[in-house]
């Protein structure tokens, strides 16, 4: 298999240059309000796991079968965005995530929610398919502008997704943020059906070929592997940060309720202004000092989490810096390395996005138990200082390379 040529087709349908400008921003919404549905689990996990008769130990996975969900779908399901046509796979995808939800909210029964769980993770990949699609409707020029774009309503989505279910689940309980998502699905649908434009990519491949290409994929494309590596490391970064801090904030050094954790989860949403500031530069052809920075602030980030540990007002301060700085690195970093998969063969879009994403996905959950076992043995000294090592790793490998993506 041996991919096309530059300048050959990858899609019959609207082309970049008859796309709508307001496209982008209604694929940045859709991907916000798709991926949310990932993170409402993870701040209710008590409350669900206590009315559905779970103990305390299996609460972790109502948010590991969603985690587990999503990883299968970006390995099974987003290479399909390179030969079905992306619309009708896009809705075909919201309409069964809303019937995930619908089931999550309505059932009883322990292991019945846990499959609704693993089923909306699974469901909602179709975000990994609108990101590349996104960057088919953009041209070389505005490609990363594009792309960091529709990446800011995603990270939007997942940092608000936190405190937007705490909330909704302390007024009406938490069968209401499962129900209000499936009717925001529902009409997400309906809106997508009625103005979405149709993609139909020209390869013609058999499901097993296709993923068989995947492996092929992973060992011929080294822009694929060196960006999926480093990623893989801030992106353990950021979820080593994440799975900590809020143990760090609970503990006696600052007793803070959950809402007053999750009034400081809100300072992540900073970091989806990186998004379309770092599309732009890497547009203008400075992707690479974007790296360089973008690694040297997320191993600044946890260099500032250490000074913030005394508990008093301005330690708290220095940590709610250290976590806009942290999140705005690694989207930064992440939006750079999407448009450098996205400059290789257009044919091969969705699958280089699946590999991309599962990769970084992979060291997310990995360095997640990381932080866990750092912050048990070492409290939240050494908990950073494994953060800090996983940037540099990231900035050294990087430097090694002499490839200008």
């Amino acid at each position: 298999m041996k991919p096309s040529s530059p300048g050959s087709p990858a899609q019959v349908g609207i082309s970049a240059a008859d796309a709508p400008t307001w496209l982008p921003m209604l694929f940045a919404v859709a991907c916000g309000l798709i991926v949310a549905n990932l993170y409402y689990g993870q701040p209710l996990a008590g409350p669900i796991a206590a009315e559905l008769g779970m103990s305390p130990a299996a609460a972790g996975l109502l948010v590991t079968l969603t985690q587990v969900g999503y990883g299968l779908g970006l390995l099974f399901i987003v290479p399909l965005g390179d030969i079905l046509e992306n619309r009708r796979l896009v809705l075909t995808l919201i309409a069964c995530c809303a019937l995930a939800l619908l089931s999550a909210a309505m059932v009883r029964s322990a292991p019945v929610f846990l499959a609704a769980a693993a089923a909306i993770g699974f469901t909602s990949v179709t975000v990994q398919i609108l990101v590349p699609w996104s960057a088919h409707l953009a041209s070389d020029a505005n490609r990363g502008r594009v792309v960091g774009n529709v990446m800011s309503g995603l990270l939007m989505g997942i940092m608000l997704a936190r405190p937007v279910a705490s909330f909704v689940a302390s007024l009406w309980g938490w069968h209401a943020i499962y129900l209000l998502s499936a009717a925001l699905m529902l009409a997400l649908a309906v809106l997508l059906l009625l103005i979405l434009p149709s993609r139909r990519p020209e390869a013609k491949l058999p499901y097993a070929k296709l993923l068989g290409s995947l492996w092929w994929l992973a060992r011929t494309q080294p822009v694929l592997q060196r960006r999926a590596l480093q990623q893989a490391c801030l992106f353990g970064a950021f979820s080593l940060f994440w799975t900590t801090v809020p143990l760090f904030l609970a503990s006696p050094a600052f007793g803070l309720s959950q809402r007053g954790i999750a009034l400081f989860a809100l300072a992540g949403v900073a970091g989806a202004v990186a998004a379309p500031i770092s599309g732009r530069l890497a547009d203008r052809g400075h992707g690479r000092k974007v790296s360089i920075v973008a690694m040297l602030m997320v191993a600044g980030g946890f260099l500032m989490s250490l000074a913030g540990q005394d508990g008093s007002l301005l330690a708290l301060g220095l940590l709610t810096l250290a976590a806009i700085v942290l999140d705005y690195g690694v989207t930064a970093n992440l939006i750079t390395g999407q448009r450098a998969i996205f400059g290789l063969d257009a044919e091969y879009r969705s699958r280089l996005n699946g590999l991309f994403m599962a990769s970084f996905f992979m060291g997310g959950a990995a360095c997640s138990a990381l932080g866990a076992w750092a912050y048990a043995h070492g409290g939240w000294t050494l908990a950073c200082w494994v953060g800090f090592a996983l940037p540099v790793m990231a900035l050294v490998h990087f430097l090694a390379s002499t490839s200008k993506r």
